[in-house]
């Protein structure tokens, strides 16, 4: 059976978020795995106005919640006020097991229930002083980019919303689905939540080149063995400002970035093929068998057989 997707609207929909997580949901094809349904609901079925200044309809009421395996609540306007019905619906859909994935002003659903006591949570930064004062057992974070915590996630930002539901994908049914969703999409490499929302500008000053054609480089080259040095050598700068940019852009290091893309690299091989850890080291450039069992363990808190044996999967 395909996992059922609803998107919760209220009062106003955000279509940017909504349709970014259709598309990931959606269908792609007979050459990709179709896992997920997707549907709408709403407080009060019927004509509902969007942001874009048209309405839509929408068929179905708080009823889809309570079959719905993930609940998308993909922005809250035109306020944090969330209507005690709304907020039963959530609260019994996350009781039962659903996972409640929260974009933008969308975390004040989850907020508002408690679900997000004592965690982290991403957070617009314009959301984050009221967030703050409004529910100070949350830690808001404004830097990343999501924060998944299994049964309830968050994205700060609308234009996250496509890396948070990739990476429930991920969670679901592995790397190479995901990647794949991805590809599709033209969207930008797997990005960890911890990555920052938005780069660091300077105030005065030009604004430092974007890294993205490097990280392109790199992704095309893991099978060998890069340093931090061919990098900077390859953005043409020195090392120490190659890191800056990293921080400034990614909110993480050269190295971190570069281990995480062999990661994901090896998830993929190990899910879509038969090929050998040692051939697989090689392929992502982690050199041998017993390094990517040590870094695949120590990222996944997994070894790459068990991984292999609960992601393999036939496209």
């Amino acid at each position: 059976m395909r996992e059922r997707v609803v998107a919760l609207v209220g009062p106003t929909l955000e279509m940017y978020p909504v349709t970014c997580a259709s598309a990931v949901f959606g269908y792609h094809g007979p050459d990709i795995a179709h896992r997920y349904g997707f549907r709408l609901c709403t407080e009060r079925p019927g004509s509902v106005r969007t942001t874009m200044g048209f309405d839509i309809v929408v068929d179905d009421g708080l009823e889809a919640l309570a079959e719905a395996d993930t609940v998308l609540i993909a922005g809250w306007c035109p306020g944090p006020e969330v209507p005690a019905a709304v907020g039963d619906a959530v609260r019994n859909a996350h009781s039962r097991g659903a996972r409640i994935v929260a974009v933008c002003s969308g975390v004040y659903v989850p907020a508002s229930l408690g679900l997000l006591d004592g965690r982290v949570a991403a957070v617009h930064w314009e959301l984050t002083g009221v967030l703050g004062r409004q529910y100070p057992k949350i830690q808001a974070d404004a830097t990343i980019l999501y924060a998944d915590h299994g049964d309830v996630a968050t994205a700060g930002a609308s234009a996250t919303t496509i890396d948070l539901c990739l990476n429930q994908v991920r969670r679901d049914h592995g790397a190479a689905l995901a990647m794949r969703i991805g590809r599709q999409l033209s969207a930008a490499p797997h990005r960890e939540g911890h990555q920052r929302q938005f780069p660091s500008l300077p105030t005065t000053g030009p604004v430092p080149d974007s890294i993205a054609p490097l990280l392109d480089w790199i992704a095309a080259n893991l099978h060998t063995p890069l340093t931090i040095d061919a990098m900077s050598a390859r953005a043409g700068v020195s090392p120490r400002t190659l890191n800056r940019y990293f921080v400034e852009q990614l909110g993480t290091s050269p190295g971190r970035w570069l281990l995480d893309r062999r990661i994901a690299s090896t998830r993929a091989l190990l899910e879509e093929t038969d090929l050998p850890v040692e051939t697989i080291a090689e392929r992502v450039g982690l050199s041998s068998a017993v390094n990517l069992r040590r870094r695949f363990r120590h990222a996944l808190q997994t070894t790459p057989g068990a991984y292999r044996r609960t992601f393999r999967a036939s496209f």
